[in-house]
Order: structure tokens, then C-alpha cells, then sequence
């Protein structure tokens, strides 16, 4: 036994050989390309949305939990009523994949950082790490407040939670070193479109200034954004979320994908969640479109079918028949006044062309687009006392949503700051429909007990949510719970 407890020690001892371990990695410039290009696949991980489904978007009064009628019910149909808690599934693996993503930062930001290399190079890399982990940080803050700051490889056992004003910090300090160090997405090699840019830590930097009501800097930055000359809106609106614009001049920052129907071989599940169910079968149909968000729309506003596959559309040469078993998901549904409450239809902002479940994965989803940009320039200028300026930007965006057409769409001319603040966040909510963004604003601007109250949001307890019980129970107590949860 002596004999037998010796050699397994000194064989658990040694270091694996052939393999890269925390100490020998990374420590050339080769290897601090591989650990800054590891960070990007967070992102393209499926629990970094929002733990899988599109929670935010069931949240806010655009979308219902979709699929067929008892599909995930449990779990993701609590988010249609705010009946969630701190024990549900999803929002423990969102939290995890946005440490995840963290700790790989990290890694480049520690390590990087000190390897003999090109120093223009070395500081990109960094400044894209920092730019992804002040992205992972503001998807953390607006989601539960005040988090845990990990800034180190090897940070304390029990962290506590940190102030929201001190995650702020950070993610602004991030991302001003990436706005110092990163390239404009015009000097990419074709080979690194996609990466991130001074274009995307700016116009990051300008959401994130919002969130704060700092409606100055935010106005400062949407502007550096749109005075670059580097970015302009797609002609054709379906394009701004679609594969003709993958990398295009409207998209500022997107998670790329294959359509390979595996995340190790780069494709990307988001999609596919939301994908037509039945004929053709694309994915699973959660997130359908509300009645709601169907009847906001302004008379002939082409974002409507831009925004909504219907039964019976054609896209792309391919016929949307869709769920054929009405007990499991009726066509349209009914209240006992005979109103309509529900009709099968799907997100078009996530249809790639095919008629199977792997073209699906290949959705570029578009985290940042130039629109949005837009219309953050509009919101802050009107905040700080400029409103002709900005309808300059918010009229952009409804001239391209047109197409053209000048009889439908016309452009918006009052300049009363309260009449226009509420047109900007309508426009918003036509522009940016199903893309996650609705919840945010509504919190955001103080509208959520008026617009999402009659959905079961709750004030002072639904504007953040609850960290999950498994998180609190690792911590040892040293994580405490938001409020009412």
C-alpha cells in the first residue's frame, strides 16, 4: 500500500505535459490571440441570452413565452407574468456564462498585459477583453444591480456585492481603454470583421451613459459614433438583422455564427429558440410577437412584417405553414369576449433562409446596431435641451423604415421635450421590437409599472432580478438578495 500511495503522488504531482495550464498560458503572442478570441465565444454561448430564451423580450409587452401551449411553461412562462423567483431555471446559468466570459477577460487583461510583444497588438487585445467584459458587466448591473467586481484570475473565495455605482465605474473604465486602444471597423482586415471596435465601445459607452441618465456623455458618445462616417443604416430594414448585413454597414457590433447545429463548431442557438416550429422546422417558436406589439405599429409601417412572420408568409421561396397541431398551439386564440389574445406567428429579426433546423444557427444576432445609435442621439439631445437636433436622427430612422414610400411614416416635427421623449421611446419600440431592448427602456425611463403593471410587474421589486438561491447558497450568505424576492 506504502508502495502504491507513493507512486500515485508523485504521479498527481506532475505537471500534465502537452497541455496548457494556467501557468504556461498564455505567454507568446500567438498565445494572446488564442485567449482574446476564447473570450468571444461567451457570447455565442446560449445561456448568455439571458439564460437561454429571450426573457427579456416575454418580460416587456412585445412578446409572449411562444412555443406550444404547455412547452417550457414552467419555466420560461413565468416571465410572461413576472411570477419568476429565485429558484427558477435560466437566470443561474446567465449569471455563470457572464462570469464565464469575466474570467476570460481576465486572463487577457492579467496576462496579456505583461508579455514581450508588439505593443500596439498587446494593448488591442486588451482593449478588446475589457471592451467584452465591460459588456458581460452591463448585462449584470441592469439585470441584478449590484454584483460582484472580478477583476483578477484569482480573486477572494466570498466576494459581496459591490455598489451599482462601482460596477458602473468599471464598465466605463473598460471601455474607455478599448475606445484608446482598438481599431475602427474600416481598418479590420476582412479576416477580423466582427471584432471589436472603437465604433462599439462608443456606442456602448453611450447605452451605458443613458442607463445613468448622463445624458450628456451619452450625447457625446452616440455623436462620436455618428460623426465617424463608419457606420450608416442598411436600405432595406430587414437587412439590419439579416444575413445580407451580417458585418454590414449598419451592424456595430454582432455575435457571428455558423450554420453548423453544434456550439463547438460555431454555431449559435439563439436563433433556433425562436425559430418557425412545425413546417419548416427552424427551432422551437418561443418569443412569438404580441398582439399588443402588432397593433402599435402606425399604419403601413413596413417594420410590421419586418418584425413578424405570420402563417402563410413566403420567405425566401419558403412557404410558413408552421405548428399544424391546433391543441398544441392554436392559430389564433381567443378571449370569451371573442377578442383575439393570440396568434401563432414568429420573430422575422432571427429568420436566416432555409427549411432546416441547421441553417438556423448561423443568426448573426446584432448586439449593437447603427439605428440604435440613432435614436440614443435623439433620446439625449432631446434630454439636453436640443430637439430639432434631435429629430435630425430620430426622422433618419423612420426615412429608411419608409423605404421610400413618403405617403406612410411621415417625419416627426414637434419639439415639446415630454411629447417628443415619448415618440422617441414608441419609435424605439418599432425600431428595436424583439431585439431584447424593450424591457430595458421601459425600466429605464420610469414606464415599466405604467406599461407592463397590468402584466404583473411589480415596483421596487421587478425592476432587477432575483440572484439565484444556488449562487447565494455557494456564497455562504456573503451574496444578499434583491429586494421582494
Amino acid at each position: 500500500m506504502s508502495i502504491l500511495m507513493v507512486g500515485c503522488t508523485d504521479f498527481l504531482q506532475l505537471d500534465p505535459q502537452g497541455e496548457s495550464t494556467q501557468a504556461t498560458f498564455p505567454v507568446s503572442s500567438s498565445d494572446a490571440l488564442l485567449a482574446t478570441n476564447a473570450i468571444y465565444a461567451a457570447v455565442r454561448d446560449w445561456y448568455y441570452n439571458s439564460g437561454g430564451y429571450p426573457i427579456l423580450d416575454i418580460m416587456s409587452d412585445d412578446a409572449y413565452k411562444g412555443s406550444n401551449t404547455n412547452d417550457q411553461l414552467a419555466t420560461v412562462g413565468a416571465y410572461d407574468n413576472f411570477s419568476f423567483s429565485s429558484t427558477g431555471d435560466g437566470l443561474d446559468r446567465w449569471w455563470a456564462t457572464l462570469y464565464q466570459g469575466i474570467k476570460w477577460a481576465n486572463v487577457v487583461t492579467e496576462k496579456v498585459s505583461v508579455i514581450s510583444m508588439d505593443t500596439i497588438l498587446r494593448n488591442s487585445y486588451v482593449g478588446e477583453a475589457r471592451f467584452l467584459r465591460g459588456l458581460f458587466y452591463f448585462d449584470l448591473v441592469r439585470a441584478w444591480g449590484g454584483v460582484p467586481e472580478v477583476t483578477t484570475t484569482d480573486p477572494p473565495l466570498h466576494l459581496g456585492r459591490s455598489s451599482q455605482d462601482e460596477i458602473y465605474s468599471l464598465i466605463v473604465s473598460d471601455l474607455l481603454y478599448a475606445e484608446a486602444h482598438l481599431l475602427q471597423k474600416s481598418e479590420l482586415a476582412s479576416s477580423d470583421q466582427g471584432r471589436a471596435t472603437v465604433g462599439a465601445a462608443d456606442a456602448l459607452l453611450a447605452k451605458v451613459y443613458l442607463f445613468q441618465k448622463d445624458f450628456v456623455n451619452a450625447e457625446k458618445y452616440a455623436l462620436k459614433v455618428i460623426q465617424s462616417n463608419e457606420y450608416s443604416l442598411e436600405p432595406r430594414f430587414i437587412d439590419a438583422n439579416g444575413v445580407n448585413g451580417n458585418n454590414g454597414v449598419e451592424s456595430i457590433f454582432e455575435v457571428g455564427a455558423l450554420d453548423v447545429e453544434n456550439y463547438y463548431g460555431g454555431g449559435a442557438q439563439y436563433a433556433n429558440t425562436q425559430g418557425v416550429r412545425g413546417t419548416p422546422n427552424r427551432g422551437w417558436g418561443f418569443n412569438r410577437p404580441s398582439i399588443d406589439l402588432r397593433k402599435s405599429f402606425e399604419p403601413g409601417d413596413p417594420r410590421l412584417k419586418g418584425t413578424i412572420i405570420d402563417l402563410g408568409d413566403t420567405l425566401d421561396g419558403v412557404y410558413i405553414k408552421g405548428d399544424p397541431d391546433p391543441a398544441n398551439d392554436p392559430v389564433i386564440v381567443t378571449n370569451q369576449n371573442g377578442d383575439t389574445t393570440n396568434i401563432q406567428c414568429y420573430n422575422r429579426k432571427v429568420w436566416t433562409p432555409g427549411n432546416d433546423t441547421p441553417t438556423q444557427w448561423g443568426h448573426h444576432r446584432r448586439l449593437i446596431r447603427y439605428a440604435d445609435v440613432l435614436l440614443m442621439a435623439a433620446e439625449a439631445l432631446n434630454e439636453n435641451g436640443k430637439p430639432t437636433d434631435a429629430l435630425i436622427y430620430l426622422n433618419q430612422v423612420r426615412q429608411r423604415a419608409r423605404g421610400g414610400n413618403n405617403s406612410i411614416l411621415p417625419d416627426i416635427t414637434v419639439t415639446d421635450k415630454d411629447l417628443l421623449r415619448d415618440k422617441i421611446l414608441l419609435e424605439r419600440r418599432h425600431e428595436l421590437a424583439m431585439e431584447g431592448e424593450r424591457f430595458w427602456d421601459l425600466v429605464r425611463t420610469g414606464k415599466a409599472a405604467e406599461i407592463l403593471g397590468p402584466l404583473g410587474f411589480v415596483t421596487g421589486k421587478n425592476e432587477l432580478l432575483p440572484i439565484h438561491q444556488s449562487e447565494i447558497d455557494i456564497s455562504q450568505g456573503t451574496l444578499t438578495q434583491n429586494p421582494n424576492y
